[in-house]
């Protein structure tokens, strides 16, 4: 391969390697954690903070109760489904200390998905917050979970707050369906339980898997990727290295308002424990008033988000009025920042948003642009101890491009390779076979590198959508609509949504004349989580295919008008 030329437009000071191997897992890096900043806030949720020693007692005796658990050993999965409360940081470490591996489950999942998730991941047990206590009760008995354990949304909060909060969600605003599931144990009686109990640790080593991540990878069937410890813990410092500059130890305000189940808010998490940072954990993102409600009066210094989340704030009122004096770092990523919203982001809050691409197979980070530099289009330079290249159809290594020419004799699919890459996907030998080649990650995303080592995306192979930085698979969506009976064929397509990014699309030709748009909505709202469902929908007289009879996405996609 061609020399690191990214490595001449490096930060001053910035390294060129890091050394994963500072730790021998995760669970000896959050011990130390625990230890260093004992007296320190590390986690904010509902008003409620615990502090570093009190996270280390909680995740023990979760650790603990899980080594209770009849059959459950290391390596066992154990999954999370739940929003960002309290519950998920002690949940997620008690597993790690177990020395189990963390499923981390998207709460607004269908019994369809959370079936699939939970049967390939052959979790054995799992942490639901009662309010999607009904999806997990349809499909228990399909899945391997021998062991659940529920939580309210305010079984960490003080009494008596606690008890308010919880009548409040299940009695007023009625938020929690009707549930039974045999043999639950709430997750306060599990910490109670646990503390009661022997934890013995564990010995894990680097190259143990931490965490089945699901993705659609190269295609629609959702796999996990096997993030080692060693994947994590070098992502952490490679994305440490990057953003921590200007960081002191013990004083960093950190918003956190992506889910925690989101691979780029787990490590970057991660990534702020190890300054002793307080995380202020969002609930519901979505709802922006009270986002705002809760940072007013807040003197917070790093923020991570997505484009739409960063435009939402921008449109909300009273953002404006927020103290950002203290500000140093915003990081965007999941999708890419759109050029007005970073602009205007610097207007109202005086600081740049750093835009940042990875993907789940590379724990996530693979590259950034450097700090305290303007939008410009790019998803900038590889991070230390990180190989990237352009590679054509042939896997020829394309040279950068110098400005001059045509830069689509530049452009190829992106490849990379790092300490960071991920092991592989769970029992799925052959699409692991399909991503990985001489040593190279195959990301299935396009783009070119520049003279000073800078890359720009500029499409994606894998033809995924992306709805407010959440991937969606257009092979899923099309399995869905299909099964309507009024459906004779269906392509999905991705379109710019000023919102979301992205927005999906289906075009169908219909089997029963009198189908409607409404008809398939209701159809995909049972059957997907709600960023998946088509925001529109369209019917033809035919869909356009190849010569093999393959629908051709890209031309279902509307011709902008002359």
């Amino acid at each position: 391969m061609a020399e690191r030329i990214w490595l001449r437009s490096y930060p001053a000071g910035m390294p060129a390697e890091i050394d994963p191997d500072q730790y021998g897992c995760l669970a000896g890096l959050l011990e130390a954690l625990f230890a260093k900043f004992a007296d320190r806030p590390a986690f904010r949720n509902l008003g409620c903070t615990l502090s570093y020693a009190e996270l280390g007692r909680l995740s023990r005796d979760f650790a603990a109760y899980l080594q209770s658990l009849p059959g459950l050993g290391k390596g066992d999965r154990v999954a999370i489904m739940s929003p960002n409360l309290l519950q998920y940081p002690v949940a997620l470490f008690g597993i790690l200390r177990a020395g189990m591996i963390v499923v981390n489950v998207n709460p607004l999942y269908t019994p369809r998905e959370l079936e699939h998730q939970l049967r390939d991941s052959g979790a054995r047990a799992i942490v639901v917050l009662e309010n999607f206590a009904s999806v997990l009760q349809q499909v228990r008995g399909d899945t391997p979970v021998e062991h659940v354990i529920t939580t309210q949304v305010g079984d960490l909060l003080p009494a008596p707050k606690r008890w308010l909060v919880n009548f409040a969600v299940k009695r007023v605003k009625k938020m929690v369906p009707a549930w039974r599931i045999d043999g639950a144990v709430g997750f306060r009686a599990a910490l109670a339980r646990g503390s009661a109990a022997t934890f013995a640790p564990v010995e894990v080593a680097r190259e143990d898997i931490a965490f089945l991540q699901y993705t659609g990878g190269t295609t629609g069937i959702s796999k996990g990727a096997m993030l080692t410890h060693r994947n994590i813990l070098a992502n952490l410092e490679q994305t440490g290295v990057w953003i921590s500059g200007r960081f002191r130890e013990g004083e960093e305000v950190v918003v956190a308002p992506l889910p925690m189940y989101h691979i780029f808010c787990l490590t970057s998490t991660l990534s702020f424990m190890k300054w002793g940072s307080l995380l202020v954990l969002v609930t519901n993102p979505r709802d922006l008033p009270t986002m705002v409600a809760e940072l007013r009066g807040l003197r917070f210094t790093v923020m991570t988000g997505v484009n739409t989340l960063f435009n939402g704030l921008l449109h909300a009122p009273g953002f404006g009025e927020l103290d950002f004096s203290a500000l140093k770092v915003v990081v965007g990523g999941g999708a890419a920042v759109l050029k007005p919203v970073a602009e205007r982001w610097r207007q109202v809050t005086g600081c740049f948003i750093t835009e940042a691409y990875g993907l789940t197979e590379a724990s996530p980070g693979v590259c950034a642009n450097p700090l305290e530099s303007p939008w410009n289009g790019a998803i900038g330079l590889p991070f230390p101890s990180t190989d990237a290249s352009i590679r054509d159809e042939g896997f020829r290594e394309l040279p950068p491009w110098d400005g001059a020419g045509d830069v689509e004799k530049h452009t190829g699919e992106i490849c990379i390779r790092g300490p960071q890459v991920m092991k592989g996907y769970w029992n799925s030998p052959a699409e692991t076979e399909k991503v990985f080649r001489d040593g190279w990650l195959k990301t299935g995303d396009v783009g070119y590198m520049d003279a000073q080592g800078y890359i720009t995306l500029t499409d994606r192979k894998k033809e995924i959508i992306l709805v407010s930085g959440f991937n969606v698979y257009p092979n899923e969506i099309e399995g869905v609509v299909a099964t309507h009976p009024g459906v004779l064929e269906c392509g999905v397509v991705g379109v710019p949504d000023a919102k979301t990014g992205e927005a999906v699309m289906v075009v169908i030709v219909r089997k029963d004349p009198g189908l409607t748009r409404e008809s398939v909505i209701e159809h995909c709202r049972e059957r997907l989580t709600g960023y998946k469902i088509p925001r529109h929908v369209e019917f033809r007289d035919a869909l356009p295919k190849s010569t093999i009879g393959k629908v051709l996405r890209r031309e279902l996609r509307p011709h902008p008008k002359p």
